[in-house]
């Protein structure tokens, strides 16, 4: 298969997921209110297993698995401007992971960050919560991109982060768990071409 070819592929495959998984996400967002729990959701039997997907405008992660299923979480996503969609991979994983701002989030709003220029070590205080997943990109190495826990479980369903997608302690617990290193990570455009 040349690249085109598998480039063309590729494009279309993430367009029928995504396609399948904003149906889901519209069902679940006018269900009874928002939820926070994990919930399993059926797939076509051909998507790929072991892939994290976030949709940015429903607010939304799905980890895929054998048989032709997912598991949706909630989840806070980049505010406009500082969203990035793109293919990634899981290049780190850590369980209470330490937070440092990086030195664009502290130019651009140094009475937020810069207090914090230091590092904050890991723990129930730190922005990144219980659980971080570190994306990467061929070439580019660390893309300073995370799929996070959060101590402000009040920002999910919203676009209020730095680039990152956060989700509430007790889901980033159970989404780490089922995630291994190297797993494909694709982040969605936003419908509005924003991202």
């Amino acid at each position: 298969m040349q690249r085109r070819e598998f480039l063309t592929t590729g494009l279309a495959s993430g367009l029928a997921l995504t396609g399948l998984f904003a149906a889901d996400a519209a069902r679940a967002q006018s269900a009874r209110g928002p939820s926070f729990d994990p919930v399993l959701v059926r797939t076509r039997a051909d998507v790929a297993a072991n892939e994290l997907h976030v949709l940015p405008d429903a607010f939304m992660v799905y980890w895929t698995m054998p048989g032709g299923v997912a598991m949706r979480y909630r989840c806070g996503v980049g505010r406009p401007g500082l969203y990035e969609s793109g293919e990634f991979y899981v290049g780190a994983k850590k369980e209470w992971p330490s937070w440092t701002p990086t030195p664009e989030m502290i130019e651009r709003d140094p009475a937020s960050y810069a207090q914090y220029a230091d590092g904050v070590p890991g723990g129930p205080d730190n922005p990144l919560g219980a659980r971080a997943i570190y994306l990467f990109q061929e070439g580019r190495g660390d893309t300073f991109l995370r799929i996070h826990g959060t101590n402000a479980p009040g920002t999910i369903g919203s676009a209020v982060s730095n680039g990152c997608a956060r989700l509430i302690n007790s889901e980033i617990i159970d989404l780490y768990e089922r995630v291994a290193m190297r797993a494909r990570v694709v982040l969605h455009p936003k419908a509005n071409g924003s991202a």
